[in-house]
């Protein structure tokens, strides 16, 4: 236990160390970014093994809410890094990489496991493709509450602050819809999975996080249609990508918080 522990505090440092760097070094030439987001490599690199060691055990995959949760903030920052080398969106990091470092934690310490018996590789894979397609489409979410806060600056006429680092509105809303396009592309094959290789998707255990995955799906479905075949943008667009974030965060942790730590 006592290795796990240390290992994780140094991924958090290393985690907090970059957002700090890219804090300082917003606006700099673009040369520097790669000294700023250097400690988060390694902080991935650490939290992998950790998960790696978490997660994967002889009877099963250990998927409890912590376990969970750090699994999904170090998809999102690897997505972070990953996206980085095309376009300066490092600045999520600056809230993203802390929260990575405290789920990598909080997970460390954690006792409890939650074991599920997936023998079969399929029911594995659709396990794979759920959390990464949730982790994109929280990638998405926050990146939405980013162009909220660009959208209100300069409609307000205060284009200071964070806005002045970040890239044109034009770019920030590409960026969106690629997450989200990814994003709906794996929840489609989640549930498409969950129907042909889970016995009963709406089972008494799956039916809220069936129901509401789903419904997610469908808000995602007609952002998409909106925006491609009327030009969706701005507030409409952020309004709809925060509630299927929402309806998928109830159906992935609202579910398991309900199921782990209350009944």
């Amino acid at each position: 236990m006592m290795l796990p522990t240390i290992a994780s505090v140094l991924a958090t440092l290393l985690y907090c160390l970059s957002a700090f760097l890219i804090f300082r070094q917003l606006g700099k030439p673009s040369q520097q970014r790669w000294i700023a987001l250097a400690p988060a490599v390694v902080g991935t690199f650490i939290q992998a093994l950790l998960l790696n060691q978490l997660i994967y055990r002889p009877d099963g995959l250990n998927l409890g809410f912590f376990a969970a949760f750090s699994l999904i903030s170090w998809l999102i920052s690897i997505q972070i890094l990953l996206s980085a080398y095309f376009r300066r969106i490092e600045s999520l990091g600056i809230a993203v990489f802390p929260i990575s470092g405290l789920a990598c934690i909080i997970a460390s310490l954690d006792t409890h496991i939650l074991l599920i018996e997936s023998g079969s590789n399929a029911i594995q894979g659709h396990i794979i493709i759920s959390i990464v397609a949730y982790s994109l489409i929280t990638l998405g979410a926050f990146q939405a509450t980013l162009l909220a806060y660009q959208d209100h600056a300069i409609r307000s006429h205060h284009p200071g602050g964070l806005t002045r680092y970040l890239p044109p509105i034009q770019d920030m809303e590409a960026l969106l819809f690629m997450f989200l396009g990814f994003g709906f592309i794996g929840l489609s094959a989640s549930l498409l999975s969950g129907f042909v290789y889970l016995e009963d998707i709406f089972a008494q255990h799956l039916v809220h996080k069936s129901a509401l995955s789903i419904v997610a799906w469908f808000i995602l479905g007609i952002l998409m249609f909106g925006r491609f075949q009327f030009g969706w943008r701005g507030k409409t667009a952020i309004r709809w990508t925060l509630s299927a974030f929402l309806f998928l965060m109830l159906a992935f942790f609202g579910s398991k918080l309900v199921l782990e730590f209350i009944l």
